[in-house]
């Protein structure tokens, strides 16, 4: 057997312990880890559409008693100017609270994604995942619509929105009933 050289040995040395350590990091940390969820609701803005904003003198800020609870319930929205709701119109229109986006497929709510019954309370990971994949409620019921960006998030991996799904079921539950979107034909008129 031939002796190996000091830089050889050391190169051995350090895949073996980045093995291990890699090893061990996967040992003790679950895939669907509510951290790694965290970490990419963070990165992936989920906050942004589904937290009510309040307005301020330097911009909208996060309402944190309403984390990731989706549009408000008892929010009004205002009406929709004439021309929005078609494709030569604006591209989309948003509500004060960020949470309510109109363009031509009509009206839509950011949804409750706190564990409450008004939320994910009810959902499986697997109809999580289901739901991310196909643009479809609950991966089977009604399309997924606009500005949600579901076919990129379908992206991620299983082991990344089981992870998600996880982080979710610890945020506070805040009971909010979004309302249903509305088709371009009854969202609110200009008085």
């Amino acid at each position: 057997m031939r002796a190996s050289s000091p830089l050889t040995s050391g190169l051995l040395s350090l895949i073996v312990v980045a093995a291990c350590a890699r090893g061990e990091e996967g040992a003790t940390a679950d895939a669907a880890s509510p951290e790694r969820g965290r970490y990419l609701v963070t990165l992936g803005g989920c906050n942004d559409c589904h937290t009510p904003k309040l307005l301020r003198p330097t911009g909208p800020v996060p309402d944190s008693s309403r984390f990731l609870s989706g549009h408000p319930a008892d929010s009004k929205i205002p009406p929709v100017p004439t021309g929005v709701l078609s494709p030569e119109g604006w591209g989309a229109l948003v509500s004060p609270g960020l949470t309510a986006w109109a363009g031509p497929w009509g009206v839509s709510f950011t949804a409750n994604l706190t564990p409450d019954a008004t939320g994910l309370a009810s959902w499986t990971a697997e109809q999580f995942i289901q739901t991310m994949r196909t643009g479809k409620h609950l991966g089977t019921g009604r399309q997924i619509l606009p500005p949600m960006p579901w076919y990129d998030i379908g992206q991620l991996t299983d082991e990344d929105l089981r992870a998600v799904f996880a982080y979710l079921r610890t945020v506070k539950p805040v009971q909010n009933a979004v309302p249903a979107p509305l088709p371009p034909a009854t969202a609110p008129a200009p008085q």
